[in-house]
């Protein structure tokens, strides 16, 4: 059994949903420091006031990019992480275009991750799949891509969509990208023991508005982050 302090190294403390307010924000980062959690993840619009909370902690600043449905222009999706990292953060979660995943415009795939990745400029980007929409095949596939472009890590969800992250598909992405990229398990993550099988499947992040509850052995309720 992991202890808590390990567990809470690998947790993005997540805020995103629309309703929170500043307040959210500042207790969110308190929580983080207090719990050891890795990063915070929020939009981007409260970058500053995270920056200003966290200076004196060793807290990440995680925010999200084409966020939460993936569709945006590559030079937006592009923009918007150059702007977010100009802001303070350190990490970058993306969502994939996933219309073209099913559209097999592999191609574009490539490129749309490509430019963000270049746009990061060594700053850690995780690809967001948003497994529950693919097939088997395109996890793998979409898996691929991001391990030839030697991206930070894939992640599975938004969390903002019918699904989340499940046990098989922390274990196919880890199966595909191998050991050398980071996989991240978030959506409908809220306790320990999910925690727990998500990263004995492969996960070496999680993703949870739960995260108090993780660490501490309880039970999350079912509000905000899916």
């Amino acid at each position: 059994m992991m202890q808590a302090n390990e567990i809470a190294k690998l947790i993005d403390h997540t805020a995103l949903t629309a309703e929170k307010t500043d307040q959210d924000i500042l207790q969110l980062c308190d929580e983080a420091i207090e719990n050891g959690f890795c990063s915070v993840c929020i939009n981007s619009g409260y970058i500053p006031l995270a920056k200003q909370r966290l200076a004196n902690s060793n807290v990440k600043i995680c925010t999200v990019v084409g966020f939460p449905l993936g569709a945006n222009l590559s030079s937006v999706k592009t923009f918007e992480a150059q702007e977010a990292i100009k802001a303070g953060a350190s990490e970058i979660d993306m969502v994939i275009n996933v219309g073209w995943v099913k559209s097999g415009k592999w191609d574009e795939v490539r490129s749309d991750i490509a430019m963000v990745l270049q746009a990061c400029q060594g700053v850690l980007l995780k690809v967001i799949l948003e497994t529950c929409l693919l097939t088997k095949a395109e996890i793998v596939k979409a898996c691929e891509i991001c391990r030839d472009l030697n991206v930070g890590f894939v992640k599975t969800s938004t969390g903002f969509n019918k699904g989340g992250a499940t046990v098989a598909d922390i274990a196919l992405m880890r199966q595909t990208v191998g050991e050398n990229i980071g996989v991240k398990a978030s959506g409908g993550i809220r306790d320990t023991e999910t925690a727990l099988a998500m990263i004995k499947a492969g996960a070496n992040r999680i993703g949870a508005s739960a995260g108090i509850a993780i660490v501490h052995g309880l039970k999350g309720d079912n509000s905000g982050y899916y």
